[in-house]
């Protein structure tokens, strides 16, 4: 088989899922091409109908728009508790204050944006004003430097929000956890299904060796984690990997599959995506 062209973030929950698979340690795997790009880049890859990758790591959010050509693997991506996106700002202020305001989110097609429209809807009378599209690792020094006046943030940024002097108004993935119970769908692993379903399911239990195989040796990863980490502090990519990469990682499972409808359901009802057919998630 040729190299499979995938494309997935430099961020550390990624490097350390796939770092197995990619340096070719996964018996059986299909050879990977990788590409590392940001969320909203490849939202947009699989949305254009024109990518050349036959696997990408999008955001759950994307999925209503991209089910057509791609399938949801069961595992590989981010689900989890307790690690929403923030809403930060530079001083404390609550919901309210957002209306009529600047805000900086990192892609309009990401989980953590449509998490903030739905926490917006509630919270935010009149709605937030312009909403700025940027690179995740801009957001927080925009938001110190008053560029923008709230910053949406993913990643580590739970982790380091307060290096620039920000506070945190609102917590998405809380809201989102009090509100439904279930745990927060972040980023999802989609593939072409033009593949075919045995390499749909060849796919799919290759990801889940290398996660398994990063688990039982995580000191195998840790080159390939740091070389991508952005001069991210060792401690922090450690956080990051730890919250980031969970049982659902390995396999989605009911309660997974039970979040990505519900959020999609939740969002289409209210006409922020175009609604789920019945055996949309259904894989391969």
């Amino acid at each position: 088989m040729p190299k499979l062209k995938i494309a997935y973030s430099p961020c550390p929950n990624d490097t350390f899922v796939f770092d197995a698979w990619a340096h070719g340690r996964v018996p059986g795997a299909p050879r990977l091409d990788v590409t590392f790009a940001d969320i909203d880049v490849t939202n947009g890859w699989a949305e254009s109908g024109t990518d050349t990758h036959d696997v990408l790591k999008v955001s759950y959010a994307v999925l209503p728009w991209i089910l057509d050509e791609y399938a949801l693997l069961p595992c590989g991506g981010a689900l989890g508790r307790g690690c929403g996106p923030l809403v930060l700002t530079r001083e404390p202020v609550g919901g309210e204050g957002l209306a009529g305001r600047t805000v900086a989110v990192p892609s309009e097609r990401s989980t953590a944006y449509l998490l903030f429209r739905l926490w917006a809807a509630e919270k935010v009378p009149g709605g937030v004003g312009e909403v700025v599209v940027m690179p995740f690792h801009e957001i927080m020094p925009a938001v110190r430097d008053g560029k923008v006046d709230a910053g949406l943030v993913i990643h580590e940024a739970r982790f380091t929000y307060r290096n620039y002097g920000l506070h945190c108004l609102a917590d998405m993935g809380e809201h989102w956890e009090s509100t439904t119970g279930l745990p927060i769908p972040l980023g999802a692993i989609v593939a072409r299904r033009s593949l075919g379903a045995e390499t749909l399911g060849l796919l799919a239990e290759s990801a889940r060796a290398s996660v398994r195989m990063a688990w039982d040796d995580p000191a195998a990863s840790r080159p390939y984690v740091l070389e991508h980490a952005q001069e991210m502090d060792p401690k922090v990519a450690d956080q990051h990997i730890g919250l980031y990469v969970n049982e659902f990682t390995a396999d989605l499972g009911e309660h997974g599959y039970a979040a990505v409808r519900g959020l999609l359901t939740r969002a289409a009802a209210e006409g922020l995506v175009p609604p789920l057919g019945p055996d949309a998630l259904r894989f391969p």
